[in-house]
């Protein structure tokens, strides 16, 4: 009887505690603005820092991608997927043995094709294959990166 008590508290717990692991405290859900600014930082940002920036903008659009997917927004998410696959060959071209962070841009890029990946098996079968191949070429800069840390 102890048992079941502990082990049904403990599920609960962790099915409160699940939503908030997408998120830290420190980290805070992407929005339109935000992405804006970082498209907008990409621009003045020196040679060295744009892989992890086109990165980290590649990681945010995927998080809203995903949620306007789940909100019923599926025109939008599909332009979002669109302009992930732009970046995700600008940041193939940004690549350099001078890179900054390479490796956080490299866990960036991991952690939106897994999102990505989620996304793929909850689509519909008209948006599965943007999404796959979206992460394809996630994938493929997330291997380019992974390549330059490696090399180095």
């Amino acid at each position: 009887m102890r048992l079941r008590t502990t082990c049904t508290i403990l599920a609960l717990l962790m099915a409160v505690a699940a939503p908030s692991v997408a998120y830290t405290s420190d980290e805070k859900a992407p929005d339109q603005q935000s992405i804006g600014l970082l498209e907008a930082r990409i621009r003045q940002a020196p040679p060295r820092e744009q892989c992890f920036l086109y990165a980290q903008l590649i990681h945010q659009m995927a998080e809203l991608s995903l949620q306007q997917y789940a909100a019923g927004n599926a025109a939008k998410a599909t332009a979002m997927l669109k302009k992930i696959q732009q970046l995700a060959n600008q940041l193939h071209l940004s690549l350099a043995d001078d890179n900054k962070r390479l490796k956080n841009a490299e866990i960036l890029l991991r952690h939106a094709a897994f999102r990505l990946r989620e996304m793929s098996r909850s689509s519909s079968y008209e948006d599965r294959p943007l999404v796959e191949e979206t992460l394809a070429q996630v994938n493929q800069a997330d291997n380019d990166a992974m390549m330059q840390v490696f090399k180095k």
